[in-house]
């Protein structure tokens, strides 16, 4: 193959692979802080250790403890998201033109798939910490809509991500 046809490609490969690793880190911490924020404080459906039965959020010591483990959680997301960023940072500081915006939008969802994927089987199937909406009818099927989101997020992120991938190639 020509010297003219590979360095295209590989501009290709890098401007679509560079920015996985970060968008997916960047989408697992913003999908942990959609949850905290959205599920633990703005509704208040859960907490973290909500069904677990030593940490009931109906007494005080129970909140306490709830609001620290998710407080925890949060700190873990939010680095997630700053190694993200330091990951995308180190790998675009010579390439910042090279870097396909779709594909890293498409990795970022991805990663906030992965997120509720893990969460939801881990937490709410496996352990059994807490539910996505605690005490309401259908408790089930708040947690199984909440998967079925995951696998909508994974897999429109990893197609947004391939059509970003072929802008480049178009492109090129």
């Amino acid at each position: 193959m020509p010297e003219r046809q590979v360095r295209p490609r590989l501009a290709e490969e890098e401007a679509t692979s560079r920015p996985r690793a970060p968008g997916i880190l960047i989408g697992i911490g913003l999908g942990g802080f959609v949850d905290g924020i959205v599920l633990h404080q703005i509704l208040q459906w859960h907490h973290l250790l909500s069904s677990e039965g030593d940490y009931p959020k109906t007494t005080v010591r129970g909140l306490e403890d709830n609001t620290l483990a998710d407080g925890l959680f949060h700190a873990a997301t939010w680095v997630a998201v700053a190694v993200g960023i330091l990951l995308l940072w180190r790998r675009t500081a010579n390439w910042r033109w090279a870097i396909s915006g779709q594909a890293f939008f498409g990795w970022v969802l991805v990663g906030w798939g992965l997120f509720n994927l893990v969460e939801g089987l881990v937490d709410h199937q496996i352990l059994g910490l807490h539910h996505v909406r605690e005490g309401a009818g259908h408790q089930t099927a708040y947690d199984l809509g909440f998967l079925a989101l995951s696998v909508l997020l994974i897999v429109g992120g990893w197609l947004v991500a391939r059509l970003g991938e072929r802008d480049i190639a178009k492109t090129s």
